[in-house]
């Protein structure tokens, strides 16, 4: 299993009037973990999981992060570049979402991205939500795998997405520039947190007890050196947008955005 991969899944909505709040300022992910509670509870995992074979049963619109919704929300920037993916290759979409829970981006833009001629998901998660995906969530189009290079032997993705994850990892620009040095054609980052004024800020999350009571560690990064490991490896900017997630740390201000990007033909 890749070496960060224990750290995903947990991707809360940052809404207004949630009741969600971030809390320190901290020098190390180990300091911020030990005044947190912690990403691999049982119970966020079968909340999500109730929640999503809702969705898969008909029985709600659209699941995100263990909340049920009766209408579907959709992220145009995120679907245009979903659709400008599977165009450039020739109609073909497959897709490696890391971080990418039990589906909940798959079942947001499934309706969609029905014209595509073919459609391939690929989450890469934990083990115990890989484990509960191939049980109850997979099949010819989402797939489920414990580690990038399984995935990347198995499917062949032209598209990779890292929507609201990078925040939730040890070692964020590391992972980020480990993934884009796969040189994956076509790139979409959404719902990522960023620190207004430069540099960056480790916090602690905390979830409203409305959904599920946890805390864990959460970053807010730094944009110019996020868009410069991307640029680095080759990618070009093709657009930016707002994310609909609200949230800043204590004394300081956040947004949340994301990107589109390309790889650069070489020369």
């Amino acid at each position: 299993m890749s070496r960060w991969s224990h750290q995903l899944s947990c991707r809360l909505p940052w809404r207004r009037n949630a009741g969600l709040h971030f809390t320190g300022d901290y020098t190390t992910w180990e300091g911020a973990l030990k005044d947190a509670t912690g990403y691999d509870s049982p119970a966020i995992l079968a909340k999500t999981r109730d929640a999503v074979l809702k969705v898969k049963r008909g029985e709600a619109a659209y699941e995100r992060d263990s909340v049920l919704f009766d209408k579907v929300e959709h992220s145009f920037p995120l679907l245009a570049g979903l659709l400008r993916g599977a165009l450039r290759q020739k109609g073909e979409l497959r897709v490696l979402d890391f971080g990418g829970a039990l589906g909940s981006t798959y079942f947001q833009c499934r309706e969609f991205l029905a014209p595509v001629s073919k459609l391939v998901w690929c989450i890469v998660e934990q083990p115990a939500q890989v484990a509960c995906g191939k049980s109850d969530l997979e099949s010819q189009e989402l797939r489920f795998f414990s580690s990038v290079e399984e995935c990347l032997a198995a499917c062949q993705p032209n598209l990779l997405l890292l929507s609201s994850v990078l925040q939730y990892l040890p070692a964020p620009y590391e992972t980020l520039r480990e993934l884009v040095q796969r040189r994956i054609p076509h790139l979409i980052i959404d719902r990522t947190a960023f620190l207004e004024g430069g540099g960056e800020r480790l916090t602690v999350q905390h979830v409203p007890p409305s959904i599920y009571r946890a805390s864990y560690p959460a970053w807010f990064l730094s944009e110019s050196k996020l868009q410069g490991i991307i640029q680095e490896a080759g990618y070009r900017l093709l657009a930016d947008f707002p994310a609909a997630d609200v949230g800043s740390p204590p004394g300081a201000r956040a947004h949340c955005k994301g990107f589109t990007y390309e790889l650069a033909a070489r020369g």
